[in-house]
């Protein structure tokens, strides 16, 4: 059956042909042919000369009720004898290569260990690695998240195109998985976020397939954890602070640490892991504090690791007054901004923990910082911590600045995948 056809407006699709994905509602002209909210329809530019109209710009996913109406999927094109263009067709065979591409990246830029897993003499896996799989539009696969703990997968469909196809991405994974001898156990769906509605959809949570238990325990940079894919936050467990969590290692040993903002406590346990003598980890949920404590005592670390539910706001002011000091403070915030109009506020909040949190570090010591809002630039989060720094009365020393974990690749063209910074700093007091 022929695709329908979006003309865009002159000027507009600047994004699309810069290498992003997304075509709002406000850059297209008109639509000719018959499509179905999220199916598939060829996108054309308009050109400046009028003897040629229109040229390709790829095939993509079509939502009306959405403001981003258009997620391309594919720049391919098949050019017809007699000179007419339509983009290539969208089968297994095409989702097959995205995943494969997908996987391979994963494998070449994080190794066997944190993708596969750890084999024995004999070739078994004693232990499987955990990463995400699918990083959305960074994949080529937009408005799609699957995260892969240890033999679980936890999925997240936020658009009303890819999630007609999602069944089928799934299938094409395990048989990808299974070629490297990983066999799942079971897959669980996460899409329950707010955003969906944005899509016109409604949100969904529950096993896809057969029913396991929903506590998976992972393996990362050597310490334990009990992910809970069912409750936790998104899809269970942060895995893109995989290798920033390693980083302050090298600060932690012998040291006091306060890790703020701990969520199941992954920054303490590897703070603690790292030689720490005594972590304090703190977060505003119970359940995740209740998941990091079981996650000490599955590490042997609850004599040095302790949790409190505390408002991190409330919390850091509490323990200037009461003159504590720490050598390694570790901010990890949720993202306080999810849009522009809230940049501010946003703002405001960062600078208040960097503020505090950088009076708790004794002179000399380390502050860990981070920021996962994409409309948080790097540069705004630099102005934000540096102006903390001056109200703190201390100076910073950059030991090193890092984004998230490559099997969260930043696509440069798609600027709302470069979303995480990390700053490891030592601070000094002012002479």
């Amino acid at each position: 059956m022929k695709r329908a056809v979006v003309f865009l407006k002159k000027g507009e699709g600047r994004t699309v042909r810069s290498g992003g994905a997304w075509i709002y509602d406000n850059e297209i002209a008109s639509v000719e042919g018959e499509v179905e909210p999220g199916g598939l329809v060829d996108v054309f530019g308009s050109r400046d000369n009028p003897e040629r109209s229109f040229y390709f710009l790829g095939t993509g996913f079509y939502n009306p009720a959405s403001k981003i109406t258009i997620r391309l999927l594919s720049r391919d094109r098949i050019q017809e004898a007699d000179g007419s263009v339509h983009g290539v067709e969208i089968d297994r065979a095409f989702l097959k290569k995205r995943v494969e591409a997908a996987w391979k990246y994963r494998k070449d830029t994080m190794g066997p260990e944190d993708t596969i897993g750890v084999r024995a003499e004999d070739g078994t896996l004693q232990t499987m690695g955990s990463c995400r799989l699918i990083f959305g539009e960074a994949d080529f696969l937009p408005g799609l998240v699957v995260d892969k703990f240890s033999d679980v997968l936890v999925v997240q469909s936020l658009a009303l195109g890819i999630d007609r196809f999602k069944e089928m991405i799934l299938d094409c994974l395990k048989e990808v998985l299974a070629a490297d001898g990983i066999f799942l156990r079971g897959v669980y769906e996460r899409s329950d976020a707010k955003v969906r509605e944005q899509e016109g959809m409604a949100r969904f949570k529950g096993f896809l397939g057969e029913e396991f238990e929903t506590e998976v325990e992972i393996v990362e940079n050597g310490v334990r954890y009990q992910v809970d894919v069912r409750d936790g936050q998104k899809t269970g467990f942060f895995l893109d602070q995989k290798y920033n969590r390693r980083a302050i290692w090298k600060v932690c040993a012998g040291g006091r640490v306060l890790d703020c903002f701990t969520h199941t406590g992954s920054f303490a346990l590897n703070a603690a892991m790292a030689g720490a003598r005594e972590v304090l980890a703190a977060d505003a949920s119970e359940l995740a504090v209740e998941q990091g404590r079981k996650n000490a005592a599955l590490n042997g670390l609850s004599d040095r690791v302790s949790f409190q539910c505390a408002d991190v706001f409330e919390l850091l002011p509490k323990l200037e007054r009461q003159g504590e000091k720490f050598d390694v403070v570790v901010l990890d915030p949720p993202a306080f901004t999810k849009s522009r109009a809230s940049l501010k506020k946003a703002i405001r909040g960062y600078k208040e923990i960097n503020l505090r949190g950088l009076r708790l570090v004794k002179d000399g010591g380390y502050l860990a910082t981070c920021s996962c809002s994409h409309f948080l630039t790097p540069d705004l989060f630099a102005d934000t911590i540096a102006k903390a720094a001056k109200d703190a009365h201390r100076r910073l020393r950059q030991v090193e600045f890092r984004t998230q974990a490559p099997d969260h690749p930043i696509l440069w063209a798609a600027e709302e995948s470069y979303y995480l910074k990390f700053y490891l700093f030592q601070v000094l007091g002012q002479e």
